[in-house]
């Protein structure tokens, strides 16, 4: 079972990570988001910030897929998130261990390719 303090904590251990002010957390490498609070909106009510699910950069569809497919209790999607590489995990479902490896994943995946070689190398 992770946390938003384990998302926090896996983020800031990467290289070039910058946290944006927000009601939840936001992480960025070199101004591309990898990890954030879920924006929740449902119809007819403001949005709200879930730090309890977090939204994953993935890369591509196929990869989307096979999250969603392979482990619905752990990862879903909304409407809103059609044709984009990103995928929600509940952090409650998920161990720290996994989501470690889902935050480096996806910090590679947005990480300018020195940094990626630098993180190999560490």
């Amino acid at each position: 079972m992770a946390d938003a303090d384990d998302v926090r904590r896996l983020a800031l251990a990467l290289p070039r990570v910058v946290e944006i002010a927000s009601d939840g957390f936001d992480f960025r490498v070199e101004n591309k988001g990898f990890v954030w609070s879920y924006p929740e909106r449902l119809p007819g009510k403001p949005r709200m910030i879930r730090t309890d699910v977090a939204v994953l950069y993935v890369g591509d569809e196929a990869e989307k897929q096979a999250l969603l497919r392979g482990e619905p209790d752990l990862f879903f999607t909304t409407a809103g998130y059609d044709g984009l590489p990103l995928v929600m995990v509940r952090l409650a479902e998920v161990s720290a261990e996994r989501l470690a490896e889902l935050i480096v994943d996806a910090w590679r995946m947005r990480a300018p390719v020195e940094l990626r070689e630098s993180l190999q190398d560490g």
